[in-house]
Formats: structure tokens, C-alpha cells, sequence
């Protein structure tokens, strides 16, 4: 039976490693809706080719290219923030929701209220609106199945296992570009870039420099498997084989391997409950020789340091946490601050925010952002 897939995200990294597993696998699956935040090119190409009902472009300043771009093809041109939660509420068997940052938090609760299955790329979204986002899904009926290799790890490690037989959750991190790198103030936006294992995009790349990528991790893990912040643990593994482990309360630790490719997460939230075949090598561990594992230098990269403590304090915190880092992240990316100030940027606004009671609706979140954005821009105008 072909089931249907809408890609909200669909020409950054996630997205494009979705439409991937839908090209080999065209018997299986049919795509209702593609949206982009500014790339038409790329958004009318793969409209074409993979014939959904509606594409919709984020920048309303390229809906008429848009339109141009999909002229006789009978597919729907649409564009704004309206029209991505509109194509997300469309019937559909699956949501990717892999927009990057903030930005993807309205779409993907529009998702949930419709009680879909949503196959969460986007950890920003979760983070700034963890205790919102999980509440909707259980008033809606909605599923989460999580796209992040780290969480997707987790989820298979927990099949047939149970939450109260948990001793510890155990997140590993490659470590990124710059583990090795003594002079941070040096870094260049190229090098933040430059992930060793994965092919991410800039900003992701960049958090993954920082270890912000995987501070937002563990409040989304906190979010999705709550066993207590106190039982999930990072660990720097740079061969990144390993891509998460569980500890069960009898000694037994599970671990799932697999290469550094999102199309096996991805398949595995396209497939649930069960499997699908991927253009993955088999795992060869005699090729790989060894896998290492050392303590996160939180004294260098404080970033997990910072999300643990914004997790910790909840209600707003981890929200001012995330988007203090968005900011950060695209100022050091235009050339506007050194690497080194990032996690300074974050904490300083972090302190210095008048955090308002616990979010309780979209729009508390929302507003939250918005007021962190404005003090972490202040703080940049200062560096």
C-alpha cells in the first residue's frame, strides 16, 4: 500500500537524504506536499520530479519565481509562514519535519494538532517548546518518532525495554572539527563547517564545532525519554559509530551502530514499526579497527555545560538558550564575531534575561524567542 510523506524542509540535508529513500523505494511512497525556506531552484526541481500537490516557499518575496518555476505542472504554488502550516496540516501518513531552527516550531505544532506521525528533524522546536509540544501531542493523539540519529538510536535501543528499567541514556558526540584545534579564536566559519563524519548544513555543522549541537540534543532527549536529567550522560566518541547507548538497570547496555548516514535514522521513522532497505554498506568493524571514547571538555566547549543548566532551571530557559545560539551561530557564520564568542554570547544573554513564567502555548514560546533574539542582538551590537 503507498503511503504518503510530506518534507517540511525538503532542500536542506534531511529532506533531500528523504527524497532519496522515496526515489529507491516509488512504490511505497508518494510525496503530498515540499516546502523550502528560500531555494526555488532546488524546491520547483524536485516538485517536478516527485509530483506533490503543493510546494510552498517560505520567503514571500519568491512565491511569483516560484510560480514561474512550477507553470504547467498542476502542482500548487504557495508561500509564507501561513501557508507552511497550512501544508502541514494536510492529510498526509508522515510529516519530515526537518526545517532548521526555530523557524520550524509553528509547522510542526500545526502537524501535531492534526494528530499526524511526525519524524522530528528539527530539535530546535522541541527544545524551545519542550513541556508545549509534548503536552499537544498527547491532547491530539499525535506520534513522535524522532529523526536525529542520536534520539533515533536511543528509541531503537528502548524497543521492548521500558523507561523505569533505565539506569543511564548515554549520547555520544564525534567531537566535531575542532576537538583537536587549540586556538579557537582563529576559526573560520569554513573550518566550523568542515564536519569530519557527517555532510550537515552550515548551521548544524556549526553547533556540532560548538557541542551546542549536542546540548540541544540532551534537552530534546530529556523531552522524549524523561528519565530524569541526572541519567543522561554525553560522551565524545569521534568515529561516530556508536550513535547512542542505553544502560538498563541489570548492567546490560544497548548500543545502536550504523554509518554516518541520515538515511538510516530516516528509514527507520519511515518504516516503523518495521524495516526498509537503504544503499548502506554493511557495517564492517574489522575496517574500523577501534572506537574511542572520552569526556566532553566542558572548560573549551561549555556549550553542554549551558544546556544542562538551562534544562535544569526549564519553563523558558532552554527557548532564550536556543535562540541566543541562532543568532550567535549567524553572526560568527557572516564573519561578525569570533568563533570563541559564541557560547560567551549565550551565556551572557542566558544571565541577563527576565525570564517570564513557564510557556504555556505556542505564542508564549514565540514571544520568548523573539525577546531573547532582540537581547542577544543587543549583546553583539556591544562586542
Amino acid at each position: 500500500m503507498t503511503r504518503t510523506i510530506s518534507i517540511l524542509g525538503a532542500t536542506g540535508s534531511v529532506g533531500a537524504s528523504t527524497l532519496d529513500l522515496v526515489r529507491r523505494n516509488s512504490d511505497a511512497w508518494r510525496v503530498g506536499a515540499l516546502t523550502a525556506h528560500s531555494n526555488v531552484q532546488e524546491l520547483a526541481a524536485q516538485a517536478r520530479e516527485f509530483g506533490p500537490e503543493i510546494a510552498v516557499i517560505a520567503d514571500e518575496a519568491r512565491y511569483s519565481d516560484l510560480k514561474v518555476a512550477l507553470s504547467g505542472s498542476g502542482i500548487e504554488a504557495a508561500a509564507g509562514r501561513s501557508a507552511l502550516c497550512e501544508a502541514a496540516e494536510r492529510p498526509t501518513d508522515v510529516i519530515m519535519a526537518a526545517i532548521v531552527g526555530c523557524a520550524g516550531l509553528a509547522p510542526v505544532m500545526a502537524a501535531i494538532k492534526q494528530g499526524h506521525t511526525v519524524a522530528l528533524a528539527n530539535k530546535e522546536a522541541l527544545v524551545s517548546a519542550g513541556e508545549v509540544m509534548t503536552a499537544a501531542v498527547e491532547a491530539h493523539g499525535a506520534t513522535l518518532l524522532p529523526v536525529d540519529s542520536e534520539h533515533n538510536a536511543i528509541f531503537q535501543c528502548l524497543q521492548g525495554g521500558n523507561l523505569a528499567d533505565v539506569r543511564s541514556i548515554t549520547l555520544t558526540a564525534s567531537g566535531g572539527p575542532l576537538r583537536l584545534v587549540d586556538d579557537l579564536d582563529s576559526v573560520t566559519p569554513q573550518q566550523a563547517i568542515a564536519h569530519p563524519n557527517w555532510d550537515m548544513g552550515a548551521k548544524i555543522s556549526v553547533d556540532s564545532a560548538t557541542m551546542f549541537n549536542k546540548g540541544l540534543e540532551l534537552i530534546e532527549a530529556h523531552h522524549l525519554f524523561p528519565v530524569g536529567l541526572d541519567k543522561i550522560r554525553i560522551v565524545v566518541h569521534p568515529q561516530s559509530v556508536i550513535h547512542s547507548m542505553v544502560e538498563y538497570r541489570d548492567g546490560s547496555t544497548l548500543a545502536q551502530l550504523g554509518p554516518s548516514d541520515m538515511r538510516v535514522p530516516i528509514a527507520s521513522c519511515l518504516a516503523y514499526p518495521r524495516r526498509m532497505n537503504t544503499p548502506m554498506a554493511p557495517l564492517d568493524l574489522a575496517a574500523i579497527g577501534e572506537l574511542s571514547f572520552f569526556a566532553p571538555d566542558e572548560v573549551r566547549f561549555p556549550a553542554t555545560k549551558l544546556a544542562r543548566q538551562a534544562a535544569e532551571a526549564g519553563g523558558a530557559a532552554p527557548a532564550v538558550l536556543n535562540a541566543a545560539n541562532e543568532i550567535a551561530v549567524a553572526a560568527f557564520l557572516a564573519g561578525k564575531i569570533r568563533f570563541s564568542r559564541i557560547p560567551v554570547i549565550v551565556e551572557a544573554v542566558l544571565n541577563a534575561a527576565n525570564l517570564p513564567p513557564d510557556p504555556q502555548t505556542l505564542d508564549d514560546v514565540l514571544l520568548v524567542d523573539s525577546a531573547a533574539r532582540q537581547l542577544a542582538e543587543e549583546y553583539l551590537e556591544k562586542d
